[in-house]
């Protein structure tokens, strides 16, 4: 990572690290935690700085980047990448034959359910572009020695010749996240000292000011490289009334694995397989035995579990938009009671009394109702995640520095949930920066943890216009106790946006 960084600098430095207007909108938010800007990023990707290939092969002589067709086949690391996709659209079309059996399905505008191209993983005319490096040091309770992680997320782009000789390039609905451990132990700085937790949050806080962290290398080079996440528009039915027009999302995980040098495909955090735990009795009661321990569920309420392993999916299929009511398009659909035709795994008495035996002598501040923990139950999945406050199916599609004249959608960066998430982390980088043990805590997707901050009052990331709100439960004047403080800002009034009788959207009073 040092090396990283080092070439990070010298390009921050070299061109001013100058924010465009493009980017000016969301730049206050994202300071200190992500880097969005257009000319910046366009910059680290021409000059190969950041560059897949560049960050998996750092010894490699060229100084272009690799085109998707030698990027699979040239980097040995990624060989398990494509197979493993491979596989999963061939699960994919078989149920979707098996259960839309009058529709068609394939590539191209001629068939009523529209697949990713997957030639596009193959062709000498596409390539994965930078499209932001994020601060993840929030994550740094997964493993403190790392102290987070740093993402570097990339979009692949088609590039193509005009009849007239000029170029074109296009944006294709997938992103490949390469997510590098925030710190190694072995990693030092230019003094010779140890890089800690406090050296990287300063840096990032300060605008850019990397000059603590670069240091000279270390060896393996690979000892930063923690896993790629794959995020893939794999379908959209814009002809098809069946999957109401929506938009399917594949995620995957592929994990390094240092003694074989490759990516190897890996369980993705916290996404429960409730197909497979509704199905075997013996994983549904050690679940739900598992989660309503009071420590586990304490970290539930926090939104820091780590759920083991054995009660994970090893894919998701994220559809877009699910709405806001509990339903099959979300990922805990038919775990809770009330919910789908068969038993559920966690009934409402269930609940209730784990959460009054887990807030003994302890507040609990999400959690606090078998609302609250459906809710928690879906959000803390990548799917539930992805399906909240998301641009599509994407958190960061990145904004798109590769069109003259970008369009409105390809401005923002990131998501809702991405922008209103930045007050957190930026408060956790603040603690790691003057030595204190960070609150690793957050709230639901569906709205900000502000940690006393007034920066997103009356934005749509809080409770402006379009926010996600609490309605009041139907006959009385109260609302769920898990989103009593889900108000919407002056002038503003919680609405029904669907059927729930929980959560509502933020518009005028007179609409």
């Amino acid at each position: 990572m040092s090396r990283v960084l080092r070439i990070l600098v010298a390009v921050v430095v070299l061109f001013g690290g100058v924010v465009s207007p493009l980017a000016a909108e969301n730049a206050q938010l994202a300071r200190g935690t992500a880097i969005t800007d257009p000319d910046l990023l366009r910059k680290l990707d021409q000059n190969d700085a950041l560059t897949i290939s560049r960050l998996l092969w750092p010894e490699r002589n060229a100084n272009f980047p690799l085109t998707t067709d030698m990027l699979f086949s040239q980097l040995p690391q990624l060989a398990p990448i494509p197979p493993a996709i491979d596989a999963e659209f061939d699960r994919y079309i078989a149920q979707q034959k098996a259960a839309y059996p009058t529709e068609t399905i394939g590539v191209g505008e001629g068939f009523d359910v529209q697949l990713f191209d997957q030639a596009n993983l193959k062709s000498r005319d596409t390539r994965f572009v930078l499209a932001g490096v994020v601060n993840r040091m929030d994550r740094a309770y997964v493993s403190e020695e790392s102290c987070g992680e740093i993402r570097l997320i990339y979009r692949l782009a088609r590039f193509e010749t005009r009849p007239d000789g000029s170029k074109s390039a296009t944006r294709l609905p997938m992103t490949f996240n390469l997510v590098m451990k925030a710190r190694d132990a072995r990693q030092t700085d230019a003094s010779g000292k140890p890089v800690t937790c406090a050296d990287i949050a300063r840096r990032w806080l300060d605008n850019g000011d990397w000059q603590g962290l670069i240091g000279g290398g270390f060896s393996p080079h690979d000892a930063m490289l923690d896993r790629i996440e794959t995020n893939i528009q794999i379908s959209i039915a814009p002809k098809s009334a069946l999957h109401d027009f929506r938009s399917d999302y594949l995620l995957k995980v592929f994990k390094y694995n240092a003694a074989t040098k490759t990516f190897e495909e890996s369980t993705l955090e916290n996404q429960i397989d409730s197909n497979r735990i509704l199905a075997d009795n013996d994983l549904r009661r050690d679940f739900k035995a598992w989660l309503l321990a009071p420590e586990n569920l304490r970290a539930f309420d926090r939104g820091t579990v780590l759920i083991p392993e054995k009660f994970l999916a090893k894919a998701a299929v994220v559809p877009t938009p699910a709405g806001l009511d509990a339903s099959s398009l979300q990922p805990e659909f038919g775990m809770m009671q009330g919910e789908g035709k068969g038993d559920p795994v966690f009934a409402d008495n269930d609940v209730v009394g784990a959460l009054k035996q887990a807030t003994r002598g302890i507040d609990m501040p999400n959690i606090r109702s078998v609302a609250g923990f459906q809710r928690r139950l879906n959000d803390v999945t990548c799917a539930g995640c992805h399906q909240t406050r998301g641009i599509g199916g994407f958190h960061f599609p990145g904004v798109d520095w590769l069109a003259d004249k970008p369009s409105n959608s390809t401005i923002v960066p990131a998501s809702p949930h991405f922008f209103g998430d930045q007050v957190r982390r930026r408060d956790i980088l603040t603690a790691f920066a003057a030595g204190k043990r960070p609150d690793f805590s957050r709230g639901f997707a569906s709205r900000p943890q502000t940690r006393g901050s007034g920066e997103l009052a009356g934005t749509e990331y809080e409770d402006g216009w379009g926010a996600h709100c609490s309605l009041q439960n139907a006959g009385s004047e109260t609302r769920d106790k898990s989103f009593t403080s889900w108000t919407c800002a002056k002038g503003l009034t919680c609405q029904a946006a669907a059927a729930s009788s929980r959560i509502g959207m933020c518009f005028i009073k007179t609409r």
